[in-house]
């Protein structure tokens, strides 16, 4: 499968939330296996249609290689109180990276490429994982989470880094 351009930052579709998937067939299916192969060649561990202008909701991540998973229609169930913090980035916006807290446990509801539903458990990276991209579907791009100071001072750099 060809992998798609990916929208950079700050594109006025990376803030715009995501449409629920309703059609579980082969277009589906077709721009998960796309999704993936774009992330790759990002590179990335996590990618939305959104990244690519397509304004569904549907996840595919790679945390481990070979291990890929696909999330259609993704929604936090429940969260734990605590937290934990780690580095986050995007393929929207190579080059840099700041650390944010999230919550280290989550439960996410959503459906396979088929339309079967599933419930899934996760802590760490995949947590973490979860609520970015789930944040992206909603129209809530990553930097929206840090500090103004934080969000201008990083927006600097990578408007430096794409000036070259």
């Amino acid at each position: 499968m060809p992998s798609r351009p990916i929208l950079n930052f700050p594109d006025p579709r990376l803030r715009v939330a995501a449409a629920s998937v309703t059609r579980f067939d082969a277009d589906l299916r077709e721009l998960a296996a796309d999704l993936l192969d774009t992330m790759r060649e990002a590179p990335g561990i996590g990618i939305t249609a959104p990244h690519v202008g397509v304004l569904l909701r549907l996840v595919v991540l790679e945390l481990v290689p070979g291990d890929v998973r696909t999330y259609v229609n993704p929604v936090l169930d429940n969260v734990s109180r605590e937290t934990i913090r780690h580095v986050e980035g995007s393929v929207s916006m190579p080059g840099v990276t700041d650390e944010l807290e999230r919550h280290a446990h989550v439960r996410v509801r959503y459906r396979d490429l088929d339309g079967v539903e599933h419930v899934e458990d996760a802590d760490g990276l995949l947590a973490v994982c979860h609520q970015h991209e789930i944040d992206q579907l909603d129209g809530l791009f990553w930097i929206d989470r840090l500090s103004r100071l934080k969000r201008d001072r990083l927006i600097a750099r990578y408007n430096k880094l794409r000036r070259g």
